[in-house]
């Protein structure tokens, strides 16, 4: 849903990209800390990184900059387009393309597969989210990981409000993200994520509202129970500290969980 008189953020990928830009080495750091600990045999040269709802790329452009060979999908046509057109100008070929969470097909199988900024979550059904895992599961190599989800704690307020800004070769963009309607029975919530642009004395807004599932650890455990085809490895948060997991309880938020092929 778009609010009326704004543009989806999601049809601004650059912008879109922007607002997480801060997080974007420390992500590729935890997938590289991850790739030395869980898989210690496999070599980079012949590694393969699979990005599950790329957006604007960040993360594509991140990781084949440090020479890793990556595939990436989103459903949005306007992202995947945004993200070739960025490979093309830094002289890079790696595969991207337009597909769903649901059904996706990958070209080569993958060693790592990774969806670190909530996309999970869009899946609003458990049909949806188990026929997801398992194509995630089907992508991967023989012990390859995935990395990706998040919880709900009980106690998280059901109204709940979070803003930033990042500024970049002056280009401002503030982000707030907004609870519009929350209901634990149903298991969904509506999350508002709002963008304010600013370049010099122009100032755009972008506005999307989405519907996405939530889950306690407990009924991620159900989940996974219902995909044989991972094992749960480790758990962290979003200080992304590779030696020191935590345990999958209710008190976890922004939680990151490291699942293997079987």
């Amino acid at each position: 849903m778009t609010m009326a008189g704004t543009d989806p953020c999601y049809d601004v990928p650059g912008y879109w990209d922007l607002a997480f830009l801060d997080e974007t080495r420390p992500e590729a750091d935890f997938i590289e800390a991850a790739i030395a600990k869980y898989l210690p045999d496999r070599e980079q040269s012949s590694l393969q990184i699979l990005e599950i709802g790329c957006g604007g790329g960040r993360q594509v452009l991140e990781l084949t900059g440090r020479g890793y060979s990556v595939q990436a999908f989103d459903l949005n046509p306007v992202c995947v387009e945004f993200v070739q057109r960025r490979l093309r100008r830094a002289r890079r070929s790696d595969r991207v393309w337009q597909d769903d969470m649901q059904s996706f097909q990958v070209a080569n199988r993958c060693d790592l597969a990774h969806c670190l900024v909530n996309t999970f979550r869009h899946l609003t059904s458990e049909q949806s989210a188990r026929q997801h895992l398992q194509a995630v599961a089907e992508s991967l190599r023989s012990g390859g990981i995935y990395l990706g989800f998040h919880l709900l704690p009980p106690d998280a307020a059901e109204e709940d409000c979070e803003r930033w800004t990042v500024c970049h070769r002056g280009v401002r963009v503030t982000t707030t993200v907004r609870v519009l309607s929350f209901n634990r029975r149903t298991r969904l919530e509506t999350v508002r994520f709002s963008l304010k642009v600013t370049k010099g004395d122009r100032v755009q807004r972008f506005c999307t509202d989405h519907t996405l599932r939530i889950y306690r650890a407990d009924q991620f455990r159900s989940l996974l129970k219902s995909v044989p085809e991972f094992k749960l490895l480790d758990v962290f948060d979003f200080w992304y500290d590779i030696h020191d997991p935590l345990v999958l309880n209710d008190e976890l938020g922004d939680a990151v969980f490291v699942l293997q092929r079987r």
